[in-house]
């Protein structure tokens, strides 16, 4: 179905943070290339109905990104395990005793 001007389609309103009806401004190739918002009657792109990521999205994905590089590439399964050799150095020492923490006075 080809949208003509004027038509109401839905898409994500970039002021209203959601998915709102949009009347269609202007068409390229049979797409809408422009909308505007209904209910806060802003005009923006046509944006297909996805909302962009969220900067904590693009903050995780860089910072995954990063500790992929620090590792060099290699998998976990590939590295050589540390946790059980510290392990075995420690287990003829005892653990040290726990203590209950001090109720904090008010």
């Amino acid at each position: 179905m080809r949208a003509r001007l004027g038509d109401i389609i839905d898409d994500y309103c970039v002021k209203c943070k959601r998915i709102m009806n949009h009347s269609v401004v202007s068409c390229l190739n049979d797409e809408p290339a422009k909308v505007r918002c209904r209910t806060c009657h802003g005009d923006h792109d046509y944006r297909h109905e996805q909302a962009p990521p969220t900067k904590a999205d693009l903050r995780k994905a860089a910072l995954f990104k990063e500790v992929l590089d620090r590792m060099g590439g290699s998998s976990v399964e590939e590295s050589p395990p540390e946790a059980p050799a510290a392990a075995e150095v420690n287990a003829g020492e005892p653990e040290p005793a726990k203590t209950k923490r001090a109720k904090a006075r008010k």
